[in-house]
């Protein structure tokens, strides 16, 4: 008797230990079911519960379809968002399997609608290739939704289901006979998880059209009902050249050396395809996808990408002559100057790192697409010799302008060192050093900047005034934005050093580094894994060395404010883009009018509509004196304080990019080379402008 007992229970633990006395026993351990585990913690399975999160919903029903289209089995898609904040996701595939499934006694589409890590991608011969292979995705959005609808045409019959926050309450039922196949699911994002149910059109059409670019003749269709024009109510997205089209839209502005390069390959289970194109701007545009998926922060597919680009340039600069044997070979960085592309891979077992997919981490991947790339570039260079030779120009210019500008990083960096100081001594720093108690605002002239320091709070903001209106770094290469003196004040106060304008990051290690922070330039080579001190883009952009966790653009609200703010926000977009993304920057909203009321009664109006309402409110007393400030120099200190600085009181707006593409294609147009698109803008939107200058 006491052996039986001593094999069940080994380690001889009483039941009346001291985790029980403690309240705490095997009771107390709570087992989740179904889908409660993404309702308790849906940030594990959709990123947060802020806007992101509600998009991502979206995306996860828009991916299945894609994933019938992959399959071959659907041509269309059909996306709907209803005034009443609804989703709707139509496809032509081949539709849920509405059978009993063996082992979990319910229908496939339950079965799809409600388990978590189940569907048709783990295994089977229907999805060759997918992005959804967690198997969370559907389930996910049918946990967070406060209801769900799913309709199936399969079998000649159309299905019917509702969830009610994930739970069935109705069963899988026939409604009507149906002489085609698909999907359609409607669903209503949940209030109780999601901080506000608001949709940004722009996301939307953004996926769609990138799904429509990577899936060459896929008829895509997005409505949205809560359009106020009806020019705004549709869009439809096809491609037929898929990939090179979306290198031409890329570069449409940017006046392109050569036409659009593609190419695609198989090799082992793996399909790549490539299109790029070089132009002549001083920024590099590469987007990376695997299985549709925007690999936002790239992975081994665009590694071997890079690595196979920079390779092949340098071998043809080489056999061409322009390298000679002595000269050191063009870097990563020199031979990506100016060049637009995009690469697709699509691969039966993709390893992505997270539940969100941003990284490729499949390391067959990386030499598959180094040797089709390299095999495929190498030929376009030895069949098209002018397009080679103004290629291998472009790299060697820009090799000569960072060779400049690393001169000029050492100068300062001399220089600093007999100073003996590394912060510009035009910055009032704040006291506190911990970053996220900080922010830096970047004031518009001299006496706006010394109204900032007398109304701000030393111990949590600092001031940099800035000179003037920095240099458009649209129009010009990195050497020439180090010498502009404030453009190295602002770098040194930020202290993360700089990067290059490229909508993805990846591996590549063959470029030296360019750190322009706090501690002085410094020229080295990257750490071990090829992620260049944490960004891994060929620079050493380094965001943990970032000085304040706002950075705040303040100027005036004229025409030469904007145009300084816009300035300011192209040079965080092309060389300090991660910030943008990750939402440091803001801008100041200062307001045009003070309204006194009495002897303490004051009011603040950002714009005539405010200052009207609220004279109206104040009843048009006699004892009102309206003041309109003409310029952040104008106001004293405490109203700068009051309404631009104070933490309770002020009004800052934070920089989001909603569609990088168009953001990308906008900073080109407003701030570039060509004058017809800009002059092409300005006409299309002529009839919007109000309030051109606030000083007239």
């Amino acid at each position: 008797m006491t052996d039986k007992d001593e094999t069940r229970n080994p380690d001889n633990i009483s039941p009346n230990n001291d985790a029980s006395v403690n309240g705490y026993d095997a009771d107390n351990l709570q087992i989740l079911k179904g889908l409660e585990a993404v309702r308790l913690r849906p940030a594990m399975y959709i990123g947060d519960t802020t806007s992101r999160g509600l998009h991502h919903l979206f995306s996860e029903v828009v991916d299945n379809s894609i994933d019938e289209h992959l399959a071959g089995c659907c041509t269309k898609i059909d996306i709907i968002l209803g005034t009443d904040n609804t989703v709707t996701v139509v496809d032509n595939g081949s539709g849920i399997p509405t059978d009993i499934h063996s082992e979990a006694g319910v229908s496939g589409v339950e079965v799809a609608m409600t388990m978590l890590h189940a569907g048709g991608k783990f295994g089977g011969e229907h999805y060759k290739v997918s992005g959804g292979l967690h198997g969370v995705g559907v389930s996910a959005v049918n946990a967070l939704s406060e209801w769900l609808e799913v309709r199936v045409k399969r079998g000649g019959q159309v299905y019917y289901q509702k969830y009610c926050r994930g739970i069935p309450c109705s069963p899988l039922e026939v409604i009507g006979d149906a002489d085609s196949t698909g999907t359609s699911v409607t669903y209503l994002a949940d209030a109780e998880i999601f901080e506000e149910i608001k949709y940004s059109p722009s996301i939307f059409i953004e996926r769609l059209r990138e799904l429509a670019f990577l899936n060459k003749g896929l008829i895509i269709t997005f409505t949205n009902e809560q359009a106020e024009e009806e020019s705004e109510r549709q869009r439809i997205f096809c491609y037929e050249n898929g990939i090179a089209e979306f290198v031409e839209q890329m570069n449409r502005n940017k006046d392109p050396l050569h036409p659009v390069v593609y190419f695609g390959g198989e090799r082992d289970d793996v399909a790549i395809e490539v299109a790029l194109q070089y132009n002549q701007s001083f920024q590099e545009n590469i987007r990376s996808y695997a299985n549709n998926i925007h690999t936002q922060e790239g992975g081994t597919h665009l590694s071997g990408f890079k690595t196979a680009l920079t390779r092949v340039v340098n071998h043809y600069a080489r056999k061409a002559g322009a390298l000679k044997e002595k000269d050191a070979n063009l870097g990563g960085d020199d031979v990506r100057e100016g060049l637009g592309a995009v690469i697709s891979v699509k691969i039966k077992h993709p390893q992505f790192e997270g539940q969100t997919k941003t990284k490729l981490g499949n390391g067959e991947v990386e030499g598959i697409v180094n040797s089709i790339m390299g095999e495929k570039f190498g030929e376009f260079l030895e069949e098209h010799p002018t397009a080679a030779r103004r290629i291998v120009d472009k790299a060697l210019t820009a090799h000569r302008a960072r060779e400049a500008a690393r001169r000029a990083a050492d100068m300062v960096k001399r220089q600093s060192a007999l100073e003996n100081a590394s912060l510009p001594g035009k910055l009032a720093d704040c006291i506190e050093r911990d970053p996220l108690k900080s922010e830096l605002f970047i004031v518009e002239g001299q006496s706006a900047g010394g109204n900032a320091k007398l109304g701000r709070d030393r111990r949590t903001q600092a001031i940099l005034p800035l000179r003037g209106k920095i240099l458009n770094v649209e129009k010009a290469r990195m050497d020439k934005a180090l010498e502009n003196e404030e453009i190295k004040a602002l770098v040194a106060a930020l202290g993360t050093g700089i990067t290059h304008s490229s909508m993805d990051t990846g591996d590549d290690s063959d470029s030296p580094e360019l750190d322009f922070g706090t501690d002085g330039p410094t020229n080295g080579k990257k750490n071990g894994n090829g992620n260049g001190n944490g960004n891994g883009n060929g620079s050493t952009f380094d965001k943990s060395k970032l000085r304040y966790d706002r950075v705040i653009i303040m100027t005036d609200a004229d025409v030469d404010g904007s145009h300084i703010r816009t300035l300011l926000l192209t040079f965080f977009y092309r060389y300090m883009k991660p910030l943008v993304d990750d939402g440091h920057i803001y801008v100041a909203m200062p307001p045009f009018y003070r309204i006194k009321s009495g002897k303490d009664k004051i009011f603040y109006a950002k714009d005539d509509d405010e200052r009207d309402d609220i004279l109206r409110s104040l009843g048009n007393k006699k004892d009102t004196m309206v003041t309109r400030f003409k310029g952040l120099g104008e106001m004293d200190a405490k109203d700068l304080a009051d309404t631009t600085m104070n933490v309770d009181m002020r009004r800052i707006q934070q920089i989001q990019v909603e569609d990088a593409v168009d953001a990308d294609d906008m900073f080109t147009v407003l701030l570039g080379d060509k004058v017809e698109p800009r002059k092409a803008f300005i006409e299309s939107h002529a009839k919007e402008v109000k309030n051109l200058d606030w000083h007239a």
